[in-house]
């Protein structure tokens, strides 16, 4: 009986993720600590896509690529993707180019073309994203990119310059003191949340495919004494994104403790306004000194421990706050650090075991870890130049273009990572 129960409920599970109900696609909600899509439950295992809309465009793009890569996310039960809505500037080396914004409240319309349509591919397949609408990060132009459009001067990029990053930070930091600043991503706020759909013909403020927005990537109160110019803005950003659209749920999207002056009592302070629907969380082992590629084997069962000590934390930050969480961004590199798809990625496939495991068992036991989003989805892109180095036209890839290509990349050929993916969603049904 156990040999032909396994292949039903596999065979069960492939056309649940694969069969399209666009046309009845329910809403994302939140009741307690739990997700809801309509009135069932809802935990997944996505991943982080924050090229999409660039792959989807009529003019960088290559849409072809793009169904493909739908297809295979879908067909291995990822149904939930973290997607950049736009870079700003796209004037520096390694920067993302084109931008969306690549002049303050001046837009390429073919990039907004490319939101468009890549919010109707996914919403064919039923699948839902996260959309982040600014970056603290230089990668993308974001806050830094405002700072210098507002006449702060020229933003230290760490990459062109070696050994800035305390400039950068210090920099970035002067965003929640700046008026129009502020100002100016709260019009970006209101065109993109305001607009409608040329390919569906939807509001965005009606879609379904949008799960949530997402205020930023890893937005930092940098320092203690910025803490509350940083608490301030985000309720003010936070507010405003809730004011402009009651269907869908908003989030902000923190690293946590590492985003919050390396402290959990500050995460808390910062997330208990009752418009954030939900607290993220993320895991960089070897950003953070824990995973070290060359001594892989001595290195990774402390990493698996000092996730879940992380893990842990923010999930007693989830209880008292009474929220969801999610782990929307993690990652880890091939054997060596190597870029090559085809490399082997058992440590990966370790680490990803771990984390998907812990959203099962919080599902199990009613938790509040509901979700994990990867990083990230390379699909078909890979490195062109032998140090990983991004030039404007190479393939896209997950990877930012601050970093290697493919150093963080789950590709289409990595067949081990998948099937791990498509276990998990298997069991999250």
């Amino acid at each position: 009986m156990k040999k032909v129960l396994f292949p039903i409920l596999f065979i069960l599970c492939f056309f649940t993720s694969t069969k399209n109900t666009a046309q009845n696609q329910p809403r994302i909600t939140v009741k307690g600590t739990q997700f809801f899509k309509g009135d069932k439950p809802y935990s997944y295992v996505g991943t982080n896509y924050w090229y999409g809309s660039l792959l989807a465009s009529k003019s960088v793009g290559y849409r072809d690529r793009l169904g493909r890569e739908l297809d295979l996310m879908k067909k291995n039960g990822i149904d939930n993707l973290r997607i950049l809505v736009g870079a700003e500037g796209g004037t520096y080396d390694y920067t993302v180019k084109p931008a969306l914004q690549y002049e303050q409240g001046k837009y390429n319309e073919d990039l907004l073309d490319g939101l468009d349509y890549l919010m109707a591919e996914m919403g064919k397949r039923n699948m839902y994203a996260v959309l982040y609408l600014t970056n603290n990060w230089e990668w993308s132009g974001g806050m830094s990119q405002y700072l210098e459009w507002n006449g702060h001067g020229a933003i230290p990029i760490p990459n062109i310059a070696p050994n800035t990053w305390p400039q950068f930070m210090s920099y970035t930091e002067q965003f929640h003191s700046c008026e129009p600043c502020m100002k100016a991503l709260e019009d970006h706020v209101k065109f993109i949340i305001g607009r409608t759909n040329t390919y569906t013909h939807k509001k965005y403020t009606e879609d379904n495919t949008i799960m949530a927005w997402q205020v930023g990537n890893e937005p930092r109160t940098f320092t203690a004494e910025n803490e509350k110019k940083f608490t301030l803005w985000l309720n003010n950003i936070v507010n405003l994104i809730d004011s402009l659209d009651k269907n869908h749920l908003v989030s902000t999207g923190s690293e946590g403790k590492n985003s919050s002056n390396d402290s959990m009592e500050t995460f808390q302070r910062t997330h208990e306004n009752p418009n954030i629907d939900y607290l993220t969380m993320h895991i960089w082992p070897k950003n953070w000194g824990w995973f070290k590629a060359e001594d892989a084997e001595n290195t990774i069962q402390p990493t698996l421990e000092k996730a879940c000590a992380y893990i842990d934390a923010h999930v007693a930050v989830a209880n008292n706050l009474k929220k969801p969480i999610i782990i929307e961004e993690f990652g880890l590199p091939r054997a060596n650090e190597s870029l090559v798809a085809g490399s082997s990625v058992a440590n990966r496939d370790i680490f990803y075991n771990y984390i998907f495991s812990r959203i099962v068992e919080s599902k199990k036991n009613n938790g509040p870890l509901q979700a994990a989003n990867f990083w990230g989805f390379g699909g078909e892109g890979k490195a062109v130049t032998k140090d990983g180095k991004w030039n404007a036209g190479d393939p896209l890839t997950t990877d930012p273009p601050q970093e290697p290509q493919g150093l963080n990349s789950v590709f289409s050929s990595d067949k081990s990572t998948l099937k791990i993916v498509k276990k998990y969603n298997c069991k999250l049904k």
